[in-house]
């Protein structure tokens, strides 16, 4: 599979760095300076960028136009335990936006990064292997 690359912008490049790592599993490729780094855990990188005047994802556009974190646009995890992540998450102050909503398809939560930007966690319903088989092992 090729790698998927996603951006987020958070006020705080290594707060981003340390709750990604330390709660999600996530490894450090790059941080070759405050206002960005990039982590990847399998075939997912994620881009982590600080507004600033510099070039870069983070850079200030025309008219003033500042990146900003937060949003509902998100990507997901897949977890086995769902109930068990939650959990793990909050003890380790990790904030959810609702209990674990029940779908269709499988059970989710939205959990937020420091900055606010939202990844779902993501058990699927029993049957559905075959999103767990398209999506590499955790």
């Amino acid at each position: 599979m090729a790698t998927v690359t996603v951006r987020y912008i958070v006020d705080d490049v290594d707060d981003a760095i340390a709750f990604y790592v330390d709660h999600l599993d996530f490894r450090v490729v790059m941080h070759p300076a405050p206002s960005f780094a990039m982590l990847d855990r399998g075939d997912l990188r994620l881009l982590l960028s600080a507004p600033s005047g510099q070039g870069g994802g983070g850079q200030i556009l025309p008219g003033d136009r500042r990146p900003e974190p937060g949003g509902w646009n998100r990507f997901q995890l897949l977890v086995d335990d769902l109930a068990g992540e939650v959990e793990r998450l909050r003890q380790g102050g990790v904030t959810t936006r609702s209990e674990i909503v029940h779908g269709i398809g499988g059970d989710q939560v939205i959990i937020d990064d420091p900055s606010g930007n939202p990844v779902e966690l993501f058990a699927p319903a029993s049957g559905q292997d075959d999103a767990r088989r398209s999506t590499p092992s955790e």
